[in-house]
C-alpha cells in the first residue's frame, strides 16, 4: 500500500497522520464501510475512472467483484493526482460526494471527514509552511495541529459541497481564513505588542485589527486575489482590505465564483490590472473579461443590498 508524502521530513503532526492512515487502510472494518459508501453512493465507477486514468488505463463498465475491491487506498488516489493537486472533473464529483457524507450526523461522517484531510495533506502542509513564516514564533508543529483541526472542521460543516466551484479550492479557501482567524485571535489572546500598543495614537491600528488585517491578505493571496505582477498587499489601505473581505465573503457564500473575485480584486486596486492583461492570464478576451467584471460587481452589490434590508 501506497500513502503519498507531501515532503520530505516534515515530522510531527502530517507523519502522525500518515501513520494513522496507515493503519486506518489495514482495518477491515474500515475498509468493509468505505467500500459499502462507494457503491452506496454510486462513486466506484468516478473512482475506478480516476484511478485507471493515473495509470493510463481504460475502464470499463466496474464489475460487482471490482466495486467490492475498491477501498480507501483507491479512494485517496481519486482524491490525489500524483503531484498532489486535485484537477479533474470526476475527483470534483468524488469530493463533493465525501464532503457531503462528511457533513453528517451519522457515525460514517468522522470517518468520511478523516478522509478529507488525508486528501489535502499537501495543501495543508503548504498552509502550515505559509504561516509558520508568516508567525515568526509558532513551530511548524504547533501550526500544523491547527491547520489540521481547521481542515477537519471544515470539512465537516456541511459549506463546500452545495458551493459552486473547484470543492478543494473552497476546502482550501476555507480552511486558511479559519487558519488566519485562529492565529490573529490567538496573538490577540496572548497579548502580543500589547504594550507597544499603549504607545500608539488613537487612529493606529492596534494588534487585532493588524492581525486580522494579516489574515485578510494571507487569504485573498491564497484565493488569487491578489493583482499578477504585484509583490505584496503589505501595505494595503482599510478601503482595499475592506474590499478583500466583501469578495471573500462573496466566495465563500457562492455569491462570486473565483474568476468573478479576480475580476473585482484586479480592477479595483491600487495598480488595476488592464482588460487585456487580466484576460490574458485567464485564457480569454478583454471583452468577456470586462462583462464578467460587471455582472460580478451586480451580484455583489445586490447581495450587499439584500443583507442591509434584512
Amino acid at each position: 500500500m501506497y500513502v503519498q508524502h507531501p515532503a520530505p521530513n516534515t515530522g510531527g503532526i502530517f507523519d502522525r497522520l500518515d501513520a494513522e492512515w496507515t493503519a486506518l487502510c489495514a482495518d477491515r472494518a474500515v475498509q468493509t464501510a468505505v467500500t459499502d459508501w462507494l457503491v452506496t453512493d454510486q462513486l466506484a465507477d468516478a473512482v475506478a475512472a480516476v484511478t485507471d486514468a493515473m495509470t493510463d488505463g481504460v475502464t470499463d463498465a466496474v464489475t460487482d467483484s471490482r466495486a467490492r475491491a475498491l477501498g480507501l487506498v483507491q479512494l485517496l488516489a481519486a482524491l490525489r493526482t500524483r503531484d498532489g493537486h486535485q484537477s479533474d472533473a470526476l475527483t470534483d464529483a468524488v469530493l463533493r460526494t465525501v464532503l457531503r457524507r462528511a457533513a453528517g450526523r451519522d457515525r460514517s461522517a468522522t470517518l468520511a471527514a478523516r478522509i478529507v484531510v488525508q486528501a489535502m495533506i499537501p495543501a495543508a502542509v503548504r498552509m502550515t509552511r505559509g504561516q509558520v513564516r508568516a508567525s515568526g514564533g509558532r513551530s511548524f508543529d504547533d501550526i500544523g495541529h491547527m491547520t489540521v483541526a481547521a481542515l477537519f472542521e471544515v470539512a465537516r460543516s456541511g459549506r463546500i459541497h452545495t458551493r459552486p466551484g473547484r470543492p478543494a479550492a473552497n476546502l482550501a479557501l476555507d480552511t486558511l481564513r479559519h487558519l488566519c482567524r485562529e492565529l490573529a485571535a490567538d496573538r490577540e489572546e496572548r497579548g502580543e505588542d500589547l504594550a507597544a500598543a499603549e504607545d500608539l495614537a488613537d487612529s493606529a491600528p492596534g494588534p487585532a485589527e493588524r492581525a486580522d488585517a494579516q489574515a485578510v491578505r494571507a487569504t485573498a493571496a491564497a484565493a488569487g486575489l491578489q493583482p499578477p505582477g504585484s509583490v505584496s498587499e503589505s501595505h494595503a489601505g482599510r478601503a482595499r482590505l475592506e474590499l478583500l473581505e466583501l469578495v471573500l465573503d462573496a466566495m465563500e457564500n457562492g455569491t462570486l465564483t473565483s474568476a468573478d473575485g479576480r475580476a473585482i480584486a484586479w480592477h479595483y486596486s491600487a495598480a488595476p490590472v488592464t482588460d487585456t492583461t487580466a484576460a490574458a492570464h485567464a485564457g480569454t478576451t478583454a471583452g468577456a473579461w470586462q462583462r464578467r467584471r460587471s455582472r460580478a460587481v451586480a451580484r455583489l452589490t445586490a447581495s450587499l443590498q439584500l443583507r442591509h434590508a434584512a
